[in-house]
């Protein structure tokens, strides 16, 4: 009697020793002419064409870069342009507010002194005027005496 199972396992031993893992017959060089095949195919189709794009992308960001460098560094000098202009153009108001201020300080220091000499000559005026005044009440007076003495006088003598 002929063991089933053990009939089994051999036979299957011999189909491995037959297929084996690498079995070297007509579909190794088949199979490498389609490996072959499928890399000029995928080279032409896909790969190709994508490494032309990002070739063509990688020049566009290289440009772009250069581009941007090129502006940065004329922002830049602009920059130092405006800002130099803008510190002249303050140096320059700075000079011509102090001048105002000076010439504002002349223009008061002058109209200063001609009120002092208009107050002075107003003074002047009503002290001559005050003089007359006192002048002229001083003459009324002596007449009001004289009359008022002439007056006495005839009162004292007529009685």
């Amino acid at each position: 009697m002929i063991n089933l199972p053990l009939l089994l396992l051999v036979q299957t031993i011999d189909k491995e020793v037959e297929g084996g893992l690498f079995d070297f017959n007509a579909t190794l060089p088949l199979m490498a002419l389609q490996f072959l095949v499928l890399t000029i195919i995928l080279n032409v189709i896909f790969y190709k064409p994508v490494s032309d794009i990002l070739d063509d992308r990688e020049e566009y960001i290289r440009n772009s870069l250069t581009t941007a460098s090129a502006s940065l560094l004329r922002a830049n000098e602009l920059t130092q342009k405006y800002e130099k202009e803008l510190a002249e153009s303050r140096k320059k108001a700075q000079e011509i507010i102090k001048q105002s201020q000076q010439e504002a300080q002349q223009i008061v220091s002058v109209k200063i002194k001609e009120a002092q000499l208009d107050a002075e000559k107003l003074v002047t005026e009503a002290y001559e005027q005050l003089n007359i005044q006192k002048e002229q009440a001083l003459k009324t007076l002596e007449t009001q005496v004289d009359n008022l003495s002439d007056q006495i006088r005839l009162k004292l003598l007529g009685n």
